[in-house]
């Protein structure tokens, strides 16, 4: 499939899941619900479906069947299509896997960093449209994980491979599965419907085959508690752009992608923030009843990132009249590839999530997190060798938003990478990315608005002899953007004294 195929194709199903099923009706958009706590794309307020995981709706024995099905489909397709006979595996590979020692594998850097993570994702949805909690399919998929570097393959079993399908596939299913649940609950309090169905199959396809596969046992849908949600859609294009590489001069030009970012290149970004803080009566007692998650397509990359953050344990907090805020430990896995380089790490962070309502019309929302995980990183390369290295990682990250009124919002975000020599496969060097953005949003009509986003990406790397390497990126786009409230996400607790619609729902 051609990049600008696949662009239009992710552009395409993001309004299929954002304006068919989240917005069927032309929805009222500044009532004083929407003020207090918005929901996706301002539709109906989420309602219960029957009882999710009580009595026949929760199994232990189903997602472990699904999983094996899952994982014996995958390796069948991989024995036929891969080109490698790294899935011809059999009982004695199995018990020389068993037997042998875990190594760091030489996979491509999208197989172990997204590829990975999404089969991860697969485990963690089967495990949780089966009825099971957050903790128990977190289980499922790490045992799953480890059961696949052992039988799905001949190679040796891995260590990167077991903590970014393990941590980094419940890190990002969950997410997937609260989404995909989310959207079925969204329905006039009846059953979800057939395009909600799909819609949800789409965002998490082993919570729609669980549900398709057992006939009524598992209808009910997970409890959403009714979060605040901030929700948009941008498709638009670069316009401007500029790369500094001194790969070039290292005289391995040969290896890598041109050292280039493509002018005019079409892209498509949806971002859903789930569970904001300050809604009355909305807890946090659940792994990720807190979470922000954003996907980026583009036609020159596929992926150009993915990024899920969510509460793992933690609890509300308030400051005066006019702060609300959650802290505590967050699970985060980011895959983030700007063209010329990549950085992908799954890791555990401390921080919080809070917004300030700074005057009666200003809202300020923002999140500061800081962590260790494991990552990779290097550049981009041509050819089928390895491209990165791994290791322990520590990273940042202080995302900012400033509301004004119901016109215009201003995003700015600055991550930071640091991948160490520490548990690596080439103890030798470090590297470190640098990632930031800033967007500024007009709010035309209704839901409907332009955006101007500015996105610059740095790596600078340094290994024992060898030349270090420098790499900047920096792209500015323009584009449309369909937002989920006319008040970019703010959610207003406050009085009507003191500008807010008023206590009470």
């Amino acid at each position: 499939m051609r990049p600008t195929s696949r662009v239009l194709l992710c552009a395409l199903a993001l309004f299929v899941i954002g304006t068919p099923a989240w917005a069927e009706n032309d929805p009222p958009l500044d009532s004083s619900q929407q003020q207090r706590a918005p929901t996706a794309f301002a539709d109906n307020k989420p309602v219960p479906v029957l009882n999710w995981g009580e009595g026949s709706g929760k199994s232990w024995w189903v997602p472990a069947a699904n999983i094996f099905l899952f994982d014996f489909l995958l390796n069948q397709y991989n024995r036929e299509f891969s080109g490698v006979s790294d899935y011809d595996s059999n009982w004695g590979s199995i018990k020389d896997n068993l037997k042998g020692d875990w190594v760091y594998d030489s996979d491509r850097f999208d197989i172990n960093q997204i590829g990975h993570p999404y089969q991860g994702s697969m485990y963690h949805g089967f495990s949780r449209a089966a009825g099971l909690d957050y903790w128990a399919a977190s289980a499922y998929t790490f045992v799953a994980s480890a059961a696949w570097e052992v039988m799905g393959e001949t190679t040796e079993p891995s260590f990167n491979d077991q903590l970014t399908t393990g941590f980094g596939g419940s890190f990002l299913g969950e997410p997937l599965f609260r989404m995909a649940s989310l959207l079925l609950e969204s329905n006039n309090g009846g059953p979800p419907g057939f395009w909600r169905e799909i819609g949800a199959a789409f965002i998490s396809p082993s919570t729609g085959f669980t549900r398709a596969a057992y006939g009524k046992r598992f209808d009910g849908v997970f409890r959403s508690h009714d979060p605040a949600v901030y929700t948009r859609i941008d498709i638009g294009a670069n316009v401007a752009s500029d790369v500094d590489s001194d790969v070039s001069a290292r005289g391995e030009a040969e290896d890598f992608t041109p050292q280039s970012y493509r002018k005019g290149e079409a892209i498509a970004d949806f971002t859903m923030a789930y569970g904001l803080p300050g809604k009355p009566g909305y807890t946090y007692d659940r792994p990720f009843d807190y979470f922000h998650f954003q996907f980026t397509a583009a036609t020159s990359n596929a992926l150009e990132n993915v990024m899920s953050r969510g509460l793992l344990i933690g609890t509300n907090y308030s400051i005066g009249d006019s702060y609300r805020g959650i802290w505590g430990l967050y699970g985060t896995y980011d895959y983030i590839a700007p063209q010329i380089f990549r950085v992908s790490t799954t890791s555990a962070s401390l921080g919080t999530t809070a917004q300030w309502w700074m005057s009666r019309d200003v809202a300020l929302q923002g999140t500061v997190l800081g962590g260790v995980g494991y990552g990779s990183a290097g550049e981009a390369r041509s050819g089928e060798e390895r491209d990165y290295r791994a290791g322990i990682s520590a990273q940042g990250l202080l995302a900012l938003r400033f509301i004004f009124s119901d016109v215009v919002s201003l995003d700015m975000t600055a991550r930071d990478y640091r991948i160490s020599d520490t548990a690596s496969d080439d103890d030798n060097g470090k590297e470190n990315i640098i990632r930031a953005d800033v967007s500024l949003t007009w709010r035309v009509y209704r839901l409907h608005g332009l955006t101007l986003k500015y996105v610059f990406s740095r790596r600078d790397a340094s290994y024992d002899g060898l030349p270090d390497a420098n790499q900047e990126v920096g792209a500015l786009s323009v584009g449309y953007t369909y937002l989920g409230q006319t008040r970019s996400g703010a959610v207003d607790w406050r009085p009507r004294s003191d500008g807010g619609p008023g206590a009470g729902y």
